[in-house]
């Protein structure tokens, strides 16, 4: 599937929702934890293959807030699964950049400092940014956003007219990258579970029956060829979009 990729037009960010690890082990007569452990290993593969690829952003869809509504032993061993999978040497290898978004504070204690310590050490590094999306919905994000942005208005550090989308976007976990060109579920599910909703605006969305620990590096290159087969427009007419490519 790779040699069919147009290198140049790989996107710079993909999103991705890992669905099916649940799944994917009671189909295999094993605990859901088990699938857990094998969506990890997925994590590593796509990690490294979108490093190969030249994609500068990744985020996966982690843990939710709803999350914390599932059977508490499942909650703790998710956890643990997190604390045990955050392994330096993987980024360091990879060149790879980690931070997180979401909610740290309802993270246990030992979590919030592995990742801080993560985030730390890996600061330095350049070939892609992987972004855990973790304790994170978006619509809690946005909550955050719309507090941070009235305790600015009240402060007198901001004016109501400028309360802009871009004022918004700047307030938002994720300013510190750029909006996701592609979002990948997984597992067959057709929703996007409150995930980047106003950073997907515009993304592509691509669906497949994949359970997330099967996903390989060849389903990663056809989810890629699939948006690449696409024409974005933004609002334009195709006649419009055809013109400026040709005038490029």
């Amino acid at each position: 599937m790779k040699e069919i990729l147009d290198m140049n037009r790989i996107p710079r960010h993909i999103a991705i929702i890992m669905d099916g690890n649940g799944r994917w082990a009671n189909e295999r007569g094993k605990e859901r934890s088990f699938g857990h452990q094998a969506g990890v290993d997925a994590v590593h593969c796509i990690t490294s293959e979108c490093v190969r690829l030249g994609v500068k952003y990744l985020t996966l869809y982690t843990f939710s807030t709803e999350n914390w509504n599932r059977p508490a032993d499942e909650v703790s061993a998710l956890m643990g699964l997190i604390l045990t999978s955050l392994e330096e040497e993987i980024f360091m290898k990879n060149n790879v950049r980690f931070q997180m978004i979401g909610d740290r504070a309802r993270l246990p204690e030992i979590v919030q400092e592995k990742i801080k310590e993560l985030e730390d050490h890996t600061a330095g590094n350049t070939a892609m940014t992987a972004v855990i999306a973790l304790s994170y919905s978006s619509r809690w994000e946005l909550a955050k956003a719309t507090q941070l942005i009235a305790g600015e208005v009240r402060e007198g550090k901001c004016r109501i007219e400028d309360i802009t989308e871009d004022c918004i976007t700047q307030h938002l976990e994720t300013a510190f990258m750029p909006d996701p060109e592609l979002l990948i579920r997984t597992g067959g599910e057709l929703r996007i579970s409150n995930y980047l909703l106003w950073q997907i605006a515009y993304s592509e969305l691509y669906f497949c029956d994949t359970y997330w620990p099967d996903f390989n590096e060849d389903s990663l290159h056809e989810a890629i060829a699939s948006y690449q087969s696409r024409q974005r427009r933004f609002g334009k007419t195709e006649a419009q979009v055809e013109e400026e490519e040709a005038n490029k």
